[in-house]
């Protein structure tokens, strides 16, 4: 395991429990004995909590060791990277690992921005180099997104997705592009909504409330921008705008511009689009999240979220469903897949092109289309959808 931070050290803890003896490096000495105590105390916590036997605990433990250079890692049959979201440090180490590891050892980066392709682009075996983005926490988080680059060889897509299933995770095949599944089909989530916002639709709060309570999803888009972070949410917007071409649909948002240059990030500086004082929640106990509430029944939405709740649900499920009809058209990923990594890597209750089908591909097309009319390209229906619609 390379790097010993947040993600590899979860990743680390994933190997060991599922029987791999691992070697955890980084480069800096401080950060590789913090990242071996995190993993040791996380083992510690789940036997607290009953979720492991002491003797699970224990032999997991002895299972990782940290070591102090990289070539020390030569031995190792997979090698899973986690470093900072840099093309060229990456690079550097994907070098540095040919020479050190055996020309059968599987190079795997856990990048969730960069390509996979341009990664190995310099290597001189680019077969053996991989994408295994696992998400945040990598122990709670199930779904591991397996990216094979242009030169990856299916012998290396399989020993991954192997070591992804050995670990407990399930693996989905993700075509190499900006987001691979998850990521991407989770774009309208953010965008949408923020277009909502600067349309008047409601405020962030009333937005949260309908997309929660109307939805089922446990948090709001605007409550988990402030999660994620604003700086971070734009800065990805931003990528994927750039990466695109100018794409409508993943134009980033004014608002989020304004926030950012404001210092107003979220969580972490304390104010977001809610502000976090020290030890409070940034919302009352809401008795109507307790209940049971089927998604878009819009007599729930009229009762607890307003009138305008069934306006912000389908404008977002319009956007959801599009943009994953744009995924699979591309071959992003499969039907199955797509509606997995959503459910899986977003906890979504429903996977977009599922909640298409319950809601009529019909009855999105006409959505968008009445949208589009009013307010432009960034609600052009996928051709997919239109196949869909039809059928």
């Amino acid at each position: 395991m390379v790097g010993a931070g947040t993600m590899g050290a979860g990743i680390a803890q994933l190997a060991c429990l599922a029987g791999c003896e691992t070697l955890l490096w980084d480069p800096q000495p401080p950060a590789l004995e913090r990242g071996a105590e995190r993993l040791r105390a996380a083992l510690a916590k789940a036997v607290e909590r009953g979720r492991l036997s002491e003797q699970d605990a224990t032999d997991a433990a002895a299972r990782m060791r940290t070591v102090s250079t990289l070539e020390e890692l030569g031995p190792c049959e997979t090698v899973i990277e986690a470093a900072p979201e840099r093309l060229e440090l990456k690079r550097k180490l994907f070098a540095r690992l040919e020479s050190a590891c055996g020309p059968d050892t599987i190079l795997a980066t856990n990048t969730s921005s960069l390509s996979v392709t341009a990664i190995a682009a310099e290597a001189e075996r680019p077969g053996r180099i991989v994408g295994m983005h696992f998400f945040n926490p990598p122990t709670r988080m199930r779904l591991v997104e397996v990216v094979p680059g242009e030169e990856t060889s299916e012998n290396t897509v399989e020993g991954t997705v192997e070591l992804a299933e050995r670990m407990g995770r399930t693996a989905v095949r993700a075509a190499d592009g900006p987001g691979f599944i998850a990521n991407r089909c989770a774009r309208p989530f953010f965008l949408e909504s923020l277009r909502m916002l600067a349309d008047g639709v409601g405020s962030h709060d009333e937005i949260d409330r309908a997309i929660r309570i109307g939805g089922g999803f446990r948090m709001g888009p605007f409550e988990l921008i402030d999660l994620i972070g604003i700086d971070v949410n734009f800065g990805v917007a931003r990528s994927f705008f750039k990466q695109s071409f100018g794409e409508p649909r993943w134009r980033p948002s004014p608002i989020q511009a304004r926030m950012v240059a404001a210092g107003r990030l979220g969580r972490k500086s304390g104010r977001g689009f809610y502000t976090y004082a020290k030890g409070e929640r940034h919302r009352p106990e809401d008795p109507a999240l307790d209940a049971e509430c089927p998604i878009l029944d819009p007599r729930r939405l009229d009762e607890v979220a307003g009138p305008r709740a069934a306006q912000v649900l389908g404008r977002l499920s319009a956007q959801i469903v599009n943009e994953a009809c744009f995924a699979l058209a591309e071959g992003v990923g499969s039907a199955e897949d797509i509606d997995t990594a959503m459910a899986l890597g977003y906890n979504w209750p429903i996977g977009p092109l599922e909640w298409g089908r319950q809601l009529g591909y019909a009855a999105v097309l006409g959505e968008l289309e009445a949208l589009r009319e009013i307010r432009g390209e960034a609600y052009r229906p996928a051709p997919e959808l239109r196949l869909l619609a039809s059928g």
